[in-house]
């Protein structure tokens, strides 16, 4: 027996909205990195999920382009989380202020 499409989209949901709390709630930004890669990942089980019940592949290869994007956004955000974490020893949002004067 297959497993239904509500079952994929409720999984996606709850993941996307467990990435949505951590960006809005947590202050480290790796966490914050973390909880953004949760909400691409849940997005991309989506993607497959429908690209599954709709028989079209279409999906399956835009989430391939996505994973690209998010591996690209990982290196260059981990590149700065490290610049920061050397000019301000802290990985907080609340401490890390490049903008102020």
């Amino acid at each position: 027996m297959a497993v239904p499409l509500t079952y994929y989209l409720a999984l996606s949901a709850a993941l996307f909205a467990i990435g949505v709390i951590g960006v809005l709630i947590r202050r480290n930004v790796i966490v914050v990195f973390m909880c953004i890669e949760l909400m691409l990942n849940s997005v991309n089980l989506t993607l497959v999920a429908f690209s599954a019940f709709l028989g079209d592949i279409a999906g399956q290869a835009l989430v391939f382009f996505v994973m690209a994007v998010a591996a690209a956004e990982a290196a260059v955000g981990l590149a700065i989380v490290i610049a920061l974490y050397r000019n301000k020893q802290t990985v907080n949002f609340d401490d890390i202020n490049i903008l102020k004067w």
